[in-house]
């Protein structure tokens, strides 16, 4: 089934067909599910709803502690996986070509937002255009767009819509067409139309359990445990300040009268063998701490962020695979981020092809094919192990020269740093990467 078809069948050819299109129960309740995910991370949480508490006869105000450690850990997982830039791999002809465009377009930047997005709203939309000359990338937020499938999961369109200044915007992207229509005036119209060179935009999604296309929230598995957390913290809070309050106790008879206006301070006047104290509630802070690590343990193991690396643990002078076994869950979790957005880089990188085409550089189904993307994740390291790794390899003719200068943990150009060498006397060829003799 094509769009037209679709229109057809199920808005009986609406010309505003998006509009009721974008109103469905069902896509609401997902717009509804991201906005309520993006209260969360601006701190509207739970715990702010806990009513207030009466204590020796007066309203006392509960503590309602926030923790934002949702954000914390949504903006480790993306340094983890591209603090590094993504290497492109390949013939050199499509590398050099897509380098080009990556720098112009500022896709390192690019990538970084839709992965955010991804992660914290479960999907992403990326459309891809020309814009004086330059290949760039728009990012569509989830909560304003809505993407149209068939029965077999095929993305036939996409609606952006919006409100700004009382005015309700919608563009409609086809795979020849994009249409931008408003309702200024009181009724919707056709604004402006163009042809669209790219196709549709790219749907960057997760997976959940159901193989929704929607995709899935880290945060819907964070919150309760989250949740729980800062109830605890509160209420161990107030139950601290009650323990301090304390209760008056007399046992034995209190004598009558008063004691001298001239002494200091005050006192109470008791009979032989009569005692005073305060009686006060006694908090168990073993049991705080051992149920706060375990919730707190807990959601660590279920992000895969590793202990070390949100301060909960001491190390010292580790080894390189001393590193590796504590990052493992962090690298399983940032490979399947890899995989989520390597399905959507390949289709942008057929769309950057295409637009190229229109610039007369073209590449074959050969070289297009070549080519393939290398992500260096964000783990601490024993550089000193690495660099004489290295060297081995290198004095074994096992590596070239640029591929270790690549590896190099104090290199960020290795073709600028051969320049250089070369600058310097030390002959090492740009192409090849092998120092001349």
């Amino acid at each position: 089934m094509d769009l037209e078809q679709y229109i057809k069948i199920k808005h009986d050819n609406d010309p505003h067909w998006f509009f009721e299109e974008i109103g469905t129960v069902s896509n609401q309740q997902r717009i509804q599910k991201i906005l309520d995910n993006k209260d969360y991370l601006e701190g509207n949480h739970k715990i702010l709803k806990r009513p207030n508490y009466i204590y020796n006869g007066e309203t006392v105000e509960s503590r309602r502690i926030v923790l934002q450690t949702a954000k914390t850990l949504l903006q480790f997982q993306v340094e983890y996986l591209l603090k590094n830039e993504i290497q492109l791999t390949g013939k050199e002809k499509v590398v050099d070509t897509f380098a080009t465009v990556n720098k112009m377009g500022r896709y390192s930047f690019v990538n970084k937002e839709i992965l955010d997005k991804m992660l914290k709203f479960g999907q992403c939309a990326e459309y891809v255009y020309l814009d004086k000359g330059k290949i760039k990338s728009k990012i569509l937020d989830p909560s304003e767009f809505t993407a149209v499938y068939n029965k077999n999961n095929e993305i036939m369109a996409v609606v952006e819509h919006f409100v700004y200044d009382a005015i309700s915007y919608y563009t409609i992207y086809t795979e020849n067409m994009v249409q931008e229509y408003s309702n200024e005036g009181g009724e919707i119209k056709l604004v402006a139309q163009y042809a669209n060179l790219s196709g549709l935009p790219i749907v960057y999604s997760t997976q959940d359990e159901y193989g929704s296309i929607e995709g899935r929230s880290e945060l819907e598995d964070w919150k309760g445990i989250l949740d729980n957390m800062e109830d605890l913290l509160s209420k161990t809070m107030d139950a601290t300040y009650k323990a301090i309050t304390g209760i008056p106790v007399t046992i034995g008879q209190q004598l009558k009268g008063s004691l001298p206006a001239d002494i200091v301070g005050g006192g109470i006047n008791l009979d032989d063998g009569a005692s005073f104290s305060f009686q006060a509630n006694k908090t168990d802070i073993k049991s705080f701490e051992k149920l706060y690590d375990t919730l707190n343990q807990s959601l660590l193991d279920i992000s895969m962020t590793p202990a070390v690396s949100m301060n909960k643990t001491d190390i010292s002078n580790l080894s390189e695979v001393s590193i590796k076994l504590l990052f493992s869950l962090a690298n399983v979790k940032a490979g399947l981020n890899e995989s989520y957005l390597k399905r959507g880089l390949i289709e942008r990188y057929e769309k950057i092809r295409k637009l190229l085409e229109y610039r007369d550089v073209k590449m074959t189904d050969d070289e297009f094919y070549s080519l393939d993307f290398v992500f260096t994740y964000n783990q601490p390291s024993n550089e000193t192990e690495t660099i004489n790794n290295l060297k081995t390899l290198r004095e074994m003719n096992a590596v070239s020269m640029e591929t270790m200068l690549e590896r190099s943990p104090y290199t960020t150009d290795a073709i600028q740093e051969m320049e250089r060498l070369n600058s310097e006397g030390v002959n090492v060829s740009a192409e090849s990467g092998e120092e001349v003799q």
